[in-house]
């Protein structure tokens, strides 16, 4: 007979459970059998010992199992990409319709944010009218007919995530690689996808502050998929400082938006098209040097911003807000920020500038909280550019009552500037395996 005493025992002394005591820990806390108290030591135990490749893996497909498994019904290869989650980190917005033009699925669940930044669910009702909340025949009909399709999760996929998410975040327990894995990958796994890119974001603004931790899940991740069935790859990316210019919700679809009209930042570009092309690679279209020459194409060719239109327009949103922004509403207050000094910005603090832009109302205390669409940052100068004094580096924009002028000298404070130029060029490193791209 099983009981929670003898796993979290076997935990705690690093002995390796069962693919049946794990599937009768994540069942019994599902219906309210285990209470939280020994889910809470159990938790704490894996936090100290570790779970083994076989054990995370087993509790991933456990916890994936919990709730309802989507079967897509599809004729296409399907392919999903995921990030850790990073400071103006919009790619989704731009890879998804990159990827679709070139002939895969990209059927997407996403969340809402909690914290500094809002989540792809917030980012998308900026938009008017668009609808994130489709049936499940809605949101297939919508990846069949365009190619991707972006909704809620609904509550009947992965409930044991949900539970045990919650627990972790009140027990001191979400920094565990075996845990942050399961979560992750069980959601990835029930909604069904063929092939999973999973962007692993590293550095100031990031959960993973080294690139050793990076890789250490970036490689559980995989390993899990791979022993899945799944095709899985990960990508690391820089986040020691924001992704591209503009930080908040609408300000995200905007420049989103220009991207895929060609007019990114050269840091978001990157990232997009390298994240696109490991979703096609997946897809056996080609080579990843074929495939990110196909990726760029669809961005240069204006296919990819067609396909978001389109996207937009099956959701119920407006999809004239690609050519007419005034469509997404107006921010009441806006600051500009200038610099006090020379210098070239040798720092940016990622983390400063989320806490910032949940000040402004661009992200959420709790869960309950809405969020000002309108609210966020948009930057003038990134790392390793050089700023003269009374130059501006940034403005500020919110429709809520907050503190601008006070947040205006916290926003210059996130910048070091220094007569030098002392910070390397950021990259992407590509993981694939055990293949290591640096660009």
């Amino acid at each position: 007979m099983i009981t929670m005493y003898e796993i979290i025992e076997k935990t705690k002394h690093g002995a390796e459970l069962s693919a049946e005591e794990i599937n009768w820990f994540v069942a019994g806390y599902v219906s309210g059998s285990i209470p939280d108290y020994q889910a809470s030591a159990w938790l704490m135990a894996v936090c100290f010992s570790s779970l083994s490749d076989k054990e995370t893996t087993d509790l991933t497909m456990a916890m994936a199992h919990s709730g309802d498994m989507m079967k897509p019904d599809l004729d296409k290869f399907c392919a999903d990409k995921h990030s850790t989650g990073g400071v103006g980190d919009k790619t989704t917005l731009i890879t998804a319709p990159i990827a679709a033009s070139c002939g895969i699925y990209v059927p997407k669940m996403s969340g809402r944010g909690l914290g500094h930044t809002g989540g792809t669910i917030d980012k998308l009702e900026s938009i008017p009218g668009f609808n994130t909340s489709l049936s499940y025949s809605g949101f297939m009909s919508c990846v069949k007919n365009v190619g991707f399709a972006v909704a809620g999760q609904t509550g009947s996929l992965v409930p044991a995530d949900k539970k045990l998410y919650a627990l972790r975040n009140a027990t001191a327990t979400v920094d565990s690689i075996p845990l942050i894995c399961s979560s992750i990958m069980s959601k990835k796994l029930a909604t069904g996808a063929d092939g999973i890119v999973l962007d692993v974001k590293v550095g100031d603004g990031a959960f993973m502050k080294t690139e050793e931790d990076a890789e250490r899940l970036a490689r559980a991740m995989v390993s899990v998929g791979n022993l899945a069935g799944r095709k899985c790859s990960a990508v690391l990316t820089d986040m020691d400082q924001p992704l591209g210019m503009a930080v908040g919700n609408s300000l995200e679809v905007i420049e989103a938006i220009e991207a895929l009209k060609g007019n990114a930042p050269a840091d978001l570009r990157k990232v997009s098209l390298t994240l696109a092309a490991e979703m096609l690679r997946l897809a056996d279209k080609g080579s990843f040097e074929e495939c990110f020459a196909m990726a760029e194409n669809a961005l240069t060719s204006g296919k990819a911003l067609e396909t978001l239109r389109r996207m937009i327009s099956a959701q119920g949103g407006d999809p004239n807000v690609t050519e007419d922004y005034s469509l997404f509403g107006k921010a009441s207050h806006k600051l500009e920020v200038f610099s006090d000094k020379d210098g070239f910005i040798n720092k940016i603090s990622c983390e400063e500038t989320g806490m910032i832009s949940l000040k402004l109302g661009a992200g959420r205390k709790s869960k309950e909280a809405s969020i000002d669409p309108t609210a966020g940052i948009i930057f003038d100068k990134k790392v390793g550019g050089f700023v003269h004094k009374g130059e501006r580096l940034g403005t500020l924009y919110t429709s809520t009552e907050c503190e601008l002028n006070g947040l205006g000298e916290e926003f210059r404070s996130i910048f070091r500037i220094e007569p030098s130029l002392s910070a390397d060029d950021k990259k992407i490193i590509k993981k694939v395996g055990i293949s290591r791209t640096t660009y």
